[in-house]
């Protein structure tokens, strides 16, 4: 009996641990909003003033390479005291606040998942601002990809599944169904979705490695490849007329890295002469050294009359999920 009585003394402590450690753990709920939609979690006061400025200054800051300017991100701003809740499971979150101890800190699903929290400190005005100032560009980046990151989750519920590309290529994009192969050859594929006025669209295609002369004018190199692939692949409504890099505005470059290769990042806007039509385009050239190639991957957007923000960044997103098989 002593024996019995001992196991079930056991039992209840290993089981009353179990409970204890359950419930020791933290649930953290889903992250929520819209997408590129930052909250800003700061003083009324201080949002009224210099701080506040720079701020609005930072995060809405223009996407390059579209027509009209556009702000990165849409702000909601609310003060510290009703930062709790549901108010704190925004995926993107910006938290001002004054601290004796200046500080700028990146923390990754602290209320919410998935979810990235930036938090500035400063003991006065002065500081908070020259620290959003001096973390401009991270504070972006961080954002950003972690909006990407949300598009291609939003992808992965509903991805389209064409094995084309894959067996073609040898790469793999991950794409929402709703869009649909518009044109294909041995060489090339046009995929495209439409929208309430117009089209989305990326084509993906390789060239050789030596298509590029490293040493030369590689804005110039890659706006004659897009342009002779326009001609090509992409005509316009009239006679002789095609999607062609628009020449009265300079398109610019980055290098960049997509699936940890080397990438030249081109953006500018396309338009076809003698038509109205015209729009942003994105145009990311992948070195794949192994496969003595080049992997080009391009968006552009046909949107008149509404923002283009939104579709340039979804197109971005598909860009940036390129695997190479190996």
């Amino acid at each position: 009996m002593k024996k019995i009585a001992v196991l079930f003394l056991l039992l209840g402590t290993v089981l009353s641990c179990n409970e204890g450690s359950k419930g020791n753990q933290r649930l953290i709920p889903k992250s929520s909003g819209n997408l590129y939609n930052v909250n800003v979690v700061i003083d009324n006061e201080l949002w009224k003033g210099r701080v506040g400025d720079v701020v609005r200054d930072v995060l809405t800051t223009v996407v390059l390479g579209l027509p009209q300017p556009e702000p990165m991100f849409d702000i909601n701003q609310m003060p510290p005291q009703v930062f709790s809740g549901f108010a704190a499971q925004n995926r993107i979150v910006l938290k001002i606040e004054k601290s004796e101890e200046a500080g700028f800190e990146i923390a990754t699903d602290a209320f919410a998942r998935p979810q990235k929290l930036i938090i500035v400190k400063g003991q006065d005005n002065n500081q908070i601002i020259e620290l959003v100032e001096a973390n401009k560009d991270k504070i972006l980046e961080t954002f950003k990809n972690q909006e990407i990151e949300a598009r291609q989750s939003l992808t992965s519920k509903s991805p389209h599944v064409n094995n084309n590309i894959e067996k073609v290529l040898g790469v793999k994009l991950k794409f929402p169904s709703v869009y649909r192969i518009a044109k294909e050859d041995s060489t090339f594929f046009w995929v495209r979705k439409n929208l309430t006025t117009g089209t989305n669209n990326f084509m993906v295609y390789q060239i050789p490695l030596n298509a590029i002369d490293k040493e030369g004018d590689i804005i110039q190199q890659v706006i004659r490849i897009r342009d002779s692939i326009g001609e090509k692949y992409v005509p316009g409504p009239l006679d002789g007329s095609y999607m062609k890099t628009e020449e009265a505005y300079t398109p610019f470059m980055i290098n960049t890295i997509v699936d940890n290769k080397p990438t030249y990042e081109v953006r500018g806007t396309w338009d076809i002469k003698g038509t109205f039509n015209a729009g942003p385009f994105l145009n990311f050239m992948v070195e794949d050294k192994m496969n003595n190639r080049y992997i080009v991957l391009e968006g552009f957007t046909f949107a008149p009359s509404v923002g283009k923000r939104n579709y340039v960044l979804e197109l971005e997103s598909i860009i940036k999920s390129l695997s190479v098989n190996k």
